[in-house]
């Protein structure tokens, strides 16, 4: 092994990684865009979770104080009132799941109508009967209890999930569709050529690879951070410890998509197959709490899950590295296999 071939290897894919601005620029954008969406769109803290569709009402009229509803139903957070003009167009919204629940404005009588098929539909009209009752009701049968402590924002909940899609998508397509790539168009086949061995190329590789997305998510971090003022809790060599063992993973997990193949179609369809399932079963988006035993086995199999978790508890929870010690030993065992199946498997030219 040549430490002096390893390097020229690295100068040369670090040097074509930064000379291509507008791969350098989206990779650093694209993750900003999405965290920068999701923040203004999460941004009110009295966010309308259910819609509730009412009709008839008109156009020039304006105000709940018009409507003819429950005082309580009109106070409630997290409802979104929308009104509709007449029956028929509320209730083709109310079958497309546009909204939750539709009520009538008219008399005292409540008249509604729900979609059964609908989750928040069937939650909101529990809270649609529930403001029928009176108030006094439920003082003598109801004890309410807060829980006080610091808010965690869905933006900062999302933050580490956004970053570590960007680190799996760059890792998965910046090397296995690259490499791929390289053996098509005969880079590799030049290479063989030289006294380059394939380990010191997959190295240069993946040190390259991992050292760029570790410097393109700290910029996005740092730029999200002035907009959006994140909380950190625990400490930032630990999360950088996160970040550089699941980095590694994944970019492990690129050199074995990468090891064989001339077919980018192929490849870009493997890689698909790949990303998307990780992208929703590793709670990027949303949590998979209450889901199916099954469920949760299978994410607990891919790597971008302990990566998730790991970084979570570290940012949100103020955990330290000893107490996601589990997942960072999952990330590095998942390295090592990785790195050996593509190193035995590696073919310049096949």
């Amino acid at each position: 092994m040549s430490f002096k071939r390893i390097w020229a290897l690295f100068k040369a894919r670090n040097y074509e990684f930064f000379r291509d601005r507008a791969g350098f620029g989206w990779n650093i954008l694209f993750p900003f865009l999405i965290v920068a969406g999701f923040g203004v769109i999460f941004s009110s803290d009295s966010g309308s979770d259910y819609k509730l569709g009412i009709f008839p009402v008109k156009e020039n009229q304006a105000g709940l104080e018009i409507l003819d509803l429950p005082g309580r139903l009109k106070t409630y957070q997290h409802i979104k009132i929308v009104p509709f003009e007449t029956r028929d167009e509320a209730l083709d919204k109310l079958t497309h799941h546009k909204i939750d629940l539709l009520l009538e404005n008219a008399g005292p009588e409540l008249k509604y109508w729900v979609n059964d098929s609908s989750p928040k539909g069937y939650v909101l009209e529990k809270m649609v009967r529930e403001s029928m009752v009176p108030e006094e009701w439920f003082a003598s049968k109801v004890i309410r209890q807060e829980v006080r402590g610091d808010r965690i924002r869905y933006i900062d909940w999302l933050f580490p999930g956004i970053l570590g899609m960007n680190i799996m998508f760059s890792a998965l397509f910046g090397v296995g569709y690259v490499i791929v790539r390289y053996r098509r168009i005969g880079v590799l086949k030049r290479l063989k050529a030289t006294p380059v061995t394939a380990f010191e190329y997959l190295t240069a590789q993946l040190v390259s690879r991992v050292l760029i997305m570790l410097i393109s998510s700290s910029v996005v971090w740092l730029g999200c951070d002035l907009l959006f003022s994140f909380r950190m809790h625990g400490s930032y060599l630990d999360a950088l410890a996160v970040f550089f063992s699941g980095t590694l993973c994944l970019v492990s997990l690129g050199l074995v998509l990468a090891c064989r193949g001339t077919n980018e179609e192929l490849t870009n369809g493997i890689i698909n197959f790949i990303s998307w399932p990780m992208m929703f079963l590793s709670e990027v988006w949303f949590s998979i709490e209450g889901t199916s035993d099954f469920v949760k086995t299978a994410a607990k199999l891919l790597p971008l899950t302990h990566f998730l978790n790991a970084a979570r508890k570290i940012i949100n929870d103020g955990a330290t590295l000893s107490d996601v010690s589990f997942e960072v030993a999952i990330l590095l065992i998942m390295s090592f296999v990785f790195l050996t199946i593509g190193s035995v498997l590696f073919s310049w030219t096949k």
